[in-house]
């Protein structure tokens, strides 16, 4: 008899009544069983299937296959490709469970170099629905099908068929109608159909793909490039606006797009990470790319890329989980850090010229698309330029943890210099009065110093954001470069070149660090305890005093003067996680950089403040010498480039 238990008010309950059914022998499950509760786990939904036949179609060198659909995939699912074929005998083995092709020893599961590998997938799929094989190798006399339901079935009869397999998956959950139930509507599961088929159409651009449903053809996707495939997948809009990742380190290597921080999403429909070609939702890699965007992305927006990472398989674990969205990285701390500053330094380019004229890119790579009849979208590369301004200086001392007074851009030292570039902006942290009133600002004429209106000898070796003709109404500077139309807004691009300056500041040299007068003591648990004790080098580093008071405490007794008047048990307890977690913190200069992107925006030039032309220049030209300069720290973009030909489109000049 079991004894009674004690409740959580103390008071003594019956025991609990062991069914008879629990009372029974173990016994084995049936074979059919055993598949259907494997199907759970591989067979979640219409798109999980489609997943699993189009990386067979794969891992059998298909370079064409289409896909046709029936209400979302749960009436029919029809995946055809040209691939290798199967012969008659194999047929059955591939419906069967714990059977496949791709590997045989522990040493092929290690380094896993196909898709598929674990020999579960038809077999979950033909215990769930009606399926049909049809397959013909290059070297047999004609095709072979095969028709199974559920455990009936396994008569191998001759087929027609031109060439490669055909797989027809129908009814699906005929025999498990509680499953069935889960499923949402037509249009909602083709819409995860069609999201897998993007996802493998992009990872493969070398193979031609076509996607019908209901009998409609909604896709159709011919041989060729990365570039194409993405404009194509992505969409028009992301193109324009991404830029190219290519950086290798030993048998690492990161390829594809990022978009810049103006075309941040509400979401993360547009995130696409593969592993050696396959998709993945990891959560290292997506930690990596967030940070990368940290301080030029705001906090509610997600970015968008499609990046490739390739690496030894043997340094890759993707037998994880059956759906094989899943890897863990042998050197995880390695693979995020190599992400993670692979992206940060692409994103941190200088501003970039734009392309040819006419061709309609913008500095942050948005285009200007409101002119009748302009072009929408455009491959003309950009190239980055070598800065124009030299090192920034400070004039005065900054002291942190003060509020930043308006900075001023110094008019007499702000000198126009084409040939030899401009003298830094004057930074100093102090109430010095503007050098001109409020309202319109001084006239070209009357400006001393001033060049003429973009004259031709300039021209060619003009400097990507050219020359300052005007502000309006205090709030954007125009300049005019051999493009066309340069757009500034000035309070975001003096904002980003503060924080930029701010952040050199700190990071020349120890941050200042402020001793508790009473120790902050905080309970602890033994893995927080043993990351300060192993980590105590790195915490000092940081500017943190961290030593065990017991088994369960901690005492924090010196922190970073900039951030003491924070929350400390917060910071120290996300730290030491951190710490735990990744091979170098980033806890502390998130928060950090926080304040530092406040003091920034206070010190940063407000609208309505009148410049001089030789001021408008300084600012143009620190922003070519300013990395991550295209957009502000809250993800703003900072300037657009308005071509001739659009401006030509505007008044139908040509035309």
């Amino acid at each position: 008899m079991n004894p009674p238990f004690i409740d959580e008010k103390n008071q003594p309950q019956p025991a609990l009544a062991i069914p008879a059914k629990m009372r029974q022998k173990i016994r084995p499950l049936p074979d059919l069983l055993i598949s259907q509760i494997a199907a759970g786990e591989v067979v979640e939904r219409p798109a999980s299937v489609l997943k699993e036949l189009l990386e067979n179609s794969l891992d059998a060198g298909a370079t064409r296959i289409d896909v046709v659909l029936e209400a979302g995939g749960v009436r029919l699912m029809r995946v055809a490709d040209n691939g290798c074929g199967m012969s008659a005998d194999d047929l059955p083995l591939a419906l069967s469970r714990h059977a496949t092709s791709k590997i045989a020893s522990l040493e092929d599961l290690e380094r896993v170099g196909s898709y598929g590998f674990r020999g579960e997938a038809l077999a979950s799929i033909t215990a769930v629905a009606r399926v049909t094989v049809t397959s013909r190798q290059a070297d047999s006399a004609h095709a072979w099908c095969l028709q199974r339901s559920g455990d009936e079935g396994d008569a191998v009869e001759p087929a027609a068929l031109t060439a490669g397999t055909v797989i027809e998956v129908a009814d699906l959950y005929f025999n498990t109608p509680a499953r069935r139930k889960f499923l949402k509507t037509e249009g909602t599961e083709f819409a995860h159909c069609d999201e897998v088929f993007r996802r493998m159409a992009l990872a493969r651009p070398d193979v031609a793909f076509s996607l019908t449903h209901q009998g409609r053809e909604k896709c159709r996707l011919a041989t060729t490039d990365f570039s194409r495939r993405a404009k194509e997948i992505i969409g028009e809009g992301f193109f324009p606006q991404a830029r190219a990742v290519e950086v290798a380190a030993g048998p690492l290597r990161l390829s594809g797009l990022v978009a810049m921080p103006a075309y941040s999403r509400a979401g993360r429909d547009e995130q696409y990470f593969f592993v050696n070609g396959r998709f993945v939702r990891d959560k290292l890699l997506m930690h990596a790319a967030r940070q990368a965007y940290e301080d030029i992305l705001h906090g509610a927006r997600h970015p968008a890329y499609a990046l490739f990472l390739t690496l030894d398989p043997a340094g890759v674990d993707v037998n994880v989980h059956p759906a094989k969205t899943e890897v863990r990285f042998r050197d995880a701390r390695g693979i995020h850090q190599f992400v993670f500053h692979a992206i940060q330094r692409t994103l941190a380019a200088p501003v970039s010229a734009a392309g040819e004229e006419g061709s309609g890119w913008t500095g942050n790579g948005a285009l200007i698309n409101n002119a009748p009849g302009n072009s929408a979208t455009t491959s003309s590369p950009r190239a980055s330029f070598a800065p124009y301004a030299g090192s920034v200086s400070y004039q005065a001392p900054l002291r942190m943890g003060e509020a930043a007074a308006q900075s001023y851009m110094d008019f007499a030292r702000a000198a126009f210099a084409p040939q030899t570039g401009l003298s830094a902006l004057n930074s100093s942290f102090g109430a010095v009065p503007p050098a001109h009133p409020a309202g319109l600002g001084p006239s070209l004429e009357s400006t001393p110093g001033a060049p003429a209106l973009f004259p031709p000898e300039c021209a060619g070796n003009s400097p990507p954001l050219g020359y300052a003709i005007a502000q309006l109404r205090g709030i954007y500077v125009l300049a005019e470069n051999a493009q066309g139309l340069v757009l500034v807004d000035m309070h975001a691009a003096h904002e980003r070149i503060l924080y930029e300056q701010l952040k050199n500041a700190i990071e020349a040299g120890s941050p200042a660090t402020q001793a508790l007068l009473v120790p902050v003591v905080l309970s602890a648990t033994s893995r927080e305890i043993a990351t300060a004790t192993e980590q105590a080098d790195t915490l000092q580093l940081l500017g943190f005093s961290v030593a065990s008071l017991g088994p369960r405490e901690l005492a924090v007794r010196a922190v970073p003067a900039m951030l003491a008047r924070g929350d400390i048990v917060a910071l120290v307890r996300a730290l030491l996680q951190d710490l735990a977690d990744q091979p170098a913190s980033r806890v502390v200069e998130a928060q950090r950089n926080a304040l530092l992107s406040t003091m920034a925006c206070h010190g940063a030039v407000r609208a309505n403040r009148s410049l001089a032309l030789p001021e408008m220049n300084a600012l143009l030209r620190q922003m070519e010498a300013t990395e991550r300069a295209d957009q502000c720290n809250h993800g703003r973009p900072t300037w657009v480039q308005l071509p001739m030909a659009a401006l030509d489109k505007l008044f139908m000049r040509g035309q």
